[in-house]
């Protein structure tokens, strides 16, 4: 079988690999993520964008270092109209980023290119559509209060497959694209290109 390696030190996606069954190595890319995504910004590059070019930057830059590896570099970005959102860098970030999105509908971006011998062979992109209810600011503090640190692991300051879930009004899209990657279209890729047992 050929070597597949996960070019991402996010734990939701190993998980994600690792629950589907999937042997891979982890080689994170270096890349300075905020350097590569400056001039896209000042582009007038939107949410889906900068994803589709973070994610293809990731697979290639590890891709060049492990040769004959397939190669899979992944990203999300989260977006409220044209406005791009981070992870949150502490606590009141994501206090800032919940009254945000707080009652509105936004988009979340996984986009995911699978790359060998330093050459993307596929791209994909998910987008997930998801209604936040109304939060009220002591609500926001208690569910801060109550997943911690793990809000600053994700660019919505959630996760849905937790607390996070109370934040929702409405989700329209695949559970995998919230989490931060398109699984089952990259299992059908990795079927084809005879990576996985098909």
């Amino acid at each position: 079988m050929t070597r597949l390696v996960l070019a991402s030190g996010s734990v939701h996606r190993r998980k994600l690999l690792a629950d589907a069954g999937l042997a891979f190595d982890i080689v994170p890319s270096t890349l300075d993520e905020r350097a590569l995504e400056a001039p896209l910004r000042d582009s007038g590059a939107g949410p889906q964008d900068v994803a589709e070019v973070l994610a293809e930057a990731k697979a290639v830059d590890v891709s060049e270092r492990v040769p004959d590896a397939l190669v899979i570099g992944a990203d999300q970005t989260l977006g409220l109209g044209d406005e791009l959102f981070h992870k949150p860098a502490d606590m009141d970030a994501a206090r800032r980023t919940l009254l945000k999105l707080s009652g509105r509908l936004h988009r979340l971006y996984s986009a995911v290119v699978v790359a060998r011998n330093g050459l993307p062979v596929w791209r994909h992109t998910g987008v997930a559509e998801l209604t936040m209810r109304e939060l009220s600011p002591p609500f926001i503090g208690h569910y801060l209060a109550k997943v911690g640190e793990a809000a600053l692991t994700s660019v919505g300051a959630y996760q849905i497959e937790g607390p996070g879930i109370q934040l929702m009004e409405r989700i329209d899209g695949d559970v995998f694209t919230i989490v931060g990657l398109p699984l089952l279209p990259l299992l059908d890729e990795l079927r084809r290109l005879g990576a996985i047992e098909g």
